[in-house]
């Protein structure tokens, strides 16, 4: 088994940086990278703000928040995050594009013997795996949002995954307190494909008039005891996010993923969630960080590692 010390992260958004605060308070060193220096400060000041909660709340101590906060580095390149890392995890939208594109890159500054994994929560990690040269340690590893809270790490074995890095990533995930469940590679895993058949049918059935958004997720959380409704779930996912899941579903597993037009029609509005203010809810407190961030960041040229964002 692969002795993980350091773990770099590919993107600095909301996943990201929830896979950064667990990889830190798993006791990693931990490279954030992201090439908007805005964004690695928002990313930097919600992960202390989370770990000061923490604190408050009684799960870690104070001594563990501030170490752990002192693993964090940030990047603004892939190659000065990844060229020491021993686990490379990417964390970028869901679109094969970016993650192929990201994986050629990973492959050609990481060490032969650094592991690359994919946060994806749909797309084949087999696909991805095969623009590198290392295909037996490329693996997926889907943390669930918010990742600082969120238990379960799917954990997906590629057709050419081998017996090393699977053992390896496990122990990372164990290490990181989550619960881990290993997958052999099937489109939507396991938590995805169940999800996002019963968000797209919610959708249809808003689509039809059967009743409001705020019934829909009033009968599953008091009828089905969900923790939340499908409406207020795939706003904090993105429905962005959830139609490329839908979309890739559709295309792989058949008819009965394909998305509601509803949905579409939302994501064409701008309708994405949360980040943008407004998904299937409204959500009226600013301007959404993405939109923020890319405004206010001027074009970043590669850095050295840094301490503080």
């Amino acid at each position: 088994m692969a002795e993980i010390r350091t773990i770099a992260v590919i993107g600095a958004g909301t996943m990201g940086r929830g896979i950064a605060h667990a990889s830190a308070l798993g006791g990693y060193r931990t490279i954030l990278e992201d090439i908007l220096p805005a964004t690695l400060r928002r990313a930097g000041e919600e992960i202390r703000a989370n770990l000061d909660q923490a604190v408050e709340l009684g799960k870690v101590t104070a001594a563990e928040a501030s170490a752990a906060f002192d693993r964090i580095e940030y990047a603004t390149s892939v190659d000065s995050a990844a060229r020491d890392a021993d686990l490379v995890i990417e964390a970028v939208p869901e679109e094969m594009e970016s993650k192929i594109e990201i994986f050629t890159q990973l492959d050609k500054f990481s060490r032969p013997t650094t592991i690359l994994a994919s946060n994806t929560s749909s797309l084949s990690i087999t696909e991805i795996a095969s623009v590198t040269y290392r295909a037996p340690k490329c693996i997926g590893m889907h943390f669930f949002n918010p990742v600082h809270k969120m238990k379960l790490l799917e954990v997906v074995k590629a057709l050419e995954t081998d017996a090393d890095t699977l053992a390896s990533i496990v122990e990372v995930g164990r290490r990181m307190k989550k619960e881990v469940v290993v997958i052999k590679e099937s489109p939507g895993f396991i938590t995805s494909r169940i999800n996002a058949m019963i968000g797209n049918e919610a959708f249809y059935m808003l689509q039809e008039g059967i009743a409001s958004a705020e019934d829909i997720d009033k009968a599953l959380k008091l009828g089905l005891n969900h923790p939340m409704g499908p409406f207020e779930l795939v706003d904090l996912v993105g429905l962005d996010t959830r139609l490329h899941i839908l979309e890739y579903l559709h295309k792989t597993l058949g008819e009965k993923y394909r998305p509601a037009p509803l949905l579409a029609q939302y994501v064409k509005a701008g309708r994405l969630g949360k980040k943008a203010g407004r998904g299937v809810y409204e959500y009226p407190d600013g301007l959404p960080a993405t939109r923020r961030e890319t405004h206010s960041a001027g074009s970043a040229s590669a850095n050295p590692l840094k301490k503080q964002p």
